[in-house]
């Protein structure tokens, strides 16, 4: 029963990936409207903000549906039965928190505002440290050589 209790990543019970991802976004919003960058953001920029939203939102639904395939928890605090290598983990290990950073980036700068291009790498070590490292343990841990082996050869991000 306590190894059972235990077989999940040891990632605070309070962080939630999405939850993170949407404050790093209303950061930028909230930085957006009250600092002001001297430069406006052309259409063409805009519309590739527009662009890498709806590329992270793929990614989300491509993850979705590999853990789907797999039978396994999309909860980074569940307990995890298969380790998951197939479609978009195919190319990079965290496609959704992936997907999340270009939602960080994408919609401020759909909006009108930089900010969101400027917080994204705090954003990624804030993944890093409180999330993927805990994930990452937690894979080796349970799968071993599986889990070494794909790391070996699919990057964190890209």
């Amino acid at each position: 029963m306590a190894e059972q209790q235990k077989d999940h990543p040891n990632i605070n019970k309070n962080i939630h990936p999405p939850i993170v991802a949407l404050f790093y976004i209303a950061i930028a919003f909230l930085l957006g409207r009250f600092v002001q960058i001297p430069f406006a953001v052309p259409v063409v920029l805009r519309n590739i903000g527009f662009a890498l939203t709806f590329i992270g939102f793929l990614l989300g639904v491509g993850a979705f549906i590999e853990f789907r395939k797999a039978r396994t928890t999309l909860d980074p605090h569940g307990s995890v039965k298969n380790l998951v290598v197939s479609g978009v983990y195919g190319f990079t290990r965290n496609p959704i928190y992936l997907g999340f950073l270009l939602m960080v980036i994408g919609l401020p700068l759909n909006s009108g505002y930089y900010w969101g291009i400027l917080i994204a790498p705090f954003y990624a070590v804030t993944m890093n440290r409180l999330v993927i490292e805990k994930e990452e343990a937690y894979l080796e841990k349970k799968f071993k050589e599986q889990y070494t082996g794909y790391r070996s050869r699919v990057r964190r991000w890209l």
